[in-house]
């Protein structure tokens, strides 16, 4: 990947940090997005520049529109961008009954508009110059379903169709796809945001573990690599055999 650049958001730790350091190591230049995190941004550029790769980091907070456009606006007016990963997300664990609307509003809007914001000006460059490469990070709750996550499951099988459609719009010069990770062992994945009930049904998956952050990256990396030039709409279950339907 020398000579692209790929922007990820929400890339300081987690799913994001893996998926910009395999990036880096394949040769792409990374933008590396984050919200108030400039100390492990800093530390994930430096490591990258240790390792001879090149990144840079970007704060932005994706759920918001004029920071998603600021944001794009300094990217785009150093170069290029080949490669976008829509990553960055919250989650939250409330019975639908008590899950208020400001809740509802705030974690669509981060897991779900902000994947069309980031789209909508990636897209619009990338047509222009008629290629490029994006994967949206969705899950799959999106695709089963689970009660107290009505609000994230919800947004992320927004994401699954929104991926779908814009594959359709754009191909074949642009080529759009998705991964929907299953339980990955992230700070996402603790008592600070799931309970200790939920948290064990997470590992009762066929794998009987929680995924690494690397496996989710490994999928990304193969995506947007040329081996992955017949995939188009394509959500690939790196899941550890959560969701086994197509």
């Amino acid at each position: 990947m020398a000579g692209q650049t790929a922007l990820v958001t929400g890339a300081t730790q987690g799913i994001g940090r893996a998926i910009a350091l395999a990036l880096a190591e394949a040769g792409a230049a990374v933008w590396i997005n984050h919200l108030d995190q400039p100390q492990a941004a800093a530390a994930l550029v430096a490591r990258i520049a240790a390792a001879g790769g090149q990144a840079r980091a970007v704060q932005a907070d994706v759920g918001s529109r004029g920071q998603v456009a600021d944001m794009f606006g300094w990217v785009l007016a150093e170069g290029d961008l080949d490669i976008l990963v829509n990553n960055a997300g919250i989650i939250l664990e409330k019975p639908f009954l008590e899950t208020s609307e400001d809740d509802w509003a705030k974690l669509l809007g981060v897991d779900l508009t902000a994947v069309y914001r980031c789209c909508r000006h990636a897209l619009a460059h990338m047509q222009s110059r008629g290629s490029g490469s994006i994967v949206n990070i969705a899950s799959e709750l999106g695709q089963l379903g689970r009660e107290h996550y009505a609000a994230y499951c919800t947004a992320k099988a927004g994401v699954i169709g929104l991926t779908r459609a814009l594959a359709r719009e754009f191909a074949p010069a642009i080529r759009i796809n998705g991964v929907a990770p299953g339980p990955v062992d992230t700070p996402m994945v603790s008592a600070d945001f799931m309970s200790a009930e939920m948290i064990a049904r997470e590992t009762a998956i066929p794998a009987g573990r929680l995924g690494r952050p690397e496996e989710i990256a490994a999928a990304v990396l193969f995506l947007v690599s040329p081996g992955a030039s017949f995939f188009h709409g394509q959500m690939l279950g790196a899941n550890g055999g959560a969701w086994m339907g197509g």
